[in-house]
């Protein structure tokens, strides 16, 4: 299992008694999200995990790209041992990272690609606190460990995410002897959704939510649980999908949207600074909009399942496959006052 004691006893040591009485109740909560019963395949995850003991990266990159380790830090049968234990944690959706020179997990998302329209435009993320919602396998937190943040804590509830995150975290750690969140990179992520942080954190300088807004059922809420997590004057990068549209408009799919269930409000560019306005966010601006396009969005060797280009009308790529605009993207910024 994940050893997360560092992680707590650093939150024992904050000055705020939120964090310190989150930390008495976070255990119960990380049991129930890495509960082997609800999870039939967490066994098998947690082994590829396991299989890494010893396995050490000599060198790492995390700023131009997710490069962890040289060909020279293993023997062949580390290799195999380390190539294995990533192909069992197949579907890979965030990424790409390459591992010791010679093993590309090109990933379904090509996550860097968002990473660099999204960076021009936040603050510097030098000495901060972050909060990545819907974080995946860590792949943007690795990234904000590459801009010197302080620390990053990712949330997301999928058990097989947060495993690899810790098969990537693991490879960059100084503990030899057991998974845990001992390591130079100050990164974790919980299994857990945002709806199960406390009230009213007050917390982190930066928060992240990309990719998340349009599967709650409530936006309002959620802007409002994102607003709740940040300290007095901290920013808010949220990511999501949009519609062309005025103030006022929100698209609401009646079934799927991009063969997807989950799908609840894509609101115009207006009618979303209007919400974040309403929520009590200031200087809350559009910083970049992008159509998701089929290369940076498809199956790969590493996700072998349906990816975008099934989920359009296969003779109008700016139409989804119920008839919909096709997925259009956009980049918000804004500021908690202080």
């Amino acid at each position: 299992m994940i050893n997360y004691s560092s992680l707590l006893k650093s939150f024992t040591q904050e000055k705020n008694e939120k964090i310190n009485n989150w930390a008495k109740s976070l255990p119960q909560d990380i049991d129930k999200g890495l509960c082997t019963q609800r999870h039939g395949d967490l066994p098998g995850w947690l082994d590829a995990l396991n299989s890494l003991n010893g396995i050490k990266a000599s060198t790492f990159d995390l700023t131009k790209e997710l490069s962890i380790g040289k060909h020279q830090d293993l023997t062949g049968d580390q290799f195999h041992i380390v190539e294995q234990a990533f192909k069992n944690l197949i579907p890979w959706r965030k990424g790409p990272y390459t591992l010791f020179d010679k093993l590309h997990i090109d990933t379904e998302w090509r996550s860097d690609w968002k990473w660099d329209r999204v960076k021009p435009h936040f603050s510097s993320l030098n000495k901060r606190k972050i909060l990545d919602v819907g974080c995946g396998n860590g792949y943007h937190a690795l990234r904000m460990i590459g801009e010197e943040a302080q620390s990053v804590l990712g949330i997301d509830p999928s058990p097989r995410f947060v495993v690899q995150f810790y098969m990537l975290k693991y490879l960059l750690s100084n503990d030899s002897n057991q998974v845990s969140t001992q390591s130079p990179i100050k990164a974790d992520v919980l299994p857990i959704g945002i709806e199960q942080l406390p009230n009213d954190l007050n917390y982190f300088d930066t928060c992240f939510s990309m990719g998340v807004l349009y599967h709650r059922r409530s936006p309002m809420d959620h802007l409002l649980e994102l607003k709740q997590t940040l300290v007095a004057g901290g920013e808010l990068i949220l990511e999501t999908l949009i519609i062309d549209g005025e103030l006022g408009e929100v698209f609401v799919p009646e079934g799927r949207y991009a063969k997807m269930r989950n799908v609840w409000f894509l609101p115009s560019i207006p009618t979303l600074i209007s919400w974040l306005t309403k929520c009590g966010f200031v200087n809350a601006r559009c910083v970049d909009i992008d159509q998701t396009s089929i290369n940076e969005q498809r199956a790969t060797e590493w996700m072998r399942f349906q990816s975008l280009s099934d989920f359009l009308d296969p003779y109008d790529y700016n139409k989804t496959a119920e008839g919909h605009p096709a997925p259009k993207r956009a980049v918000f910024i804004a500021n908690k006052p202080n």
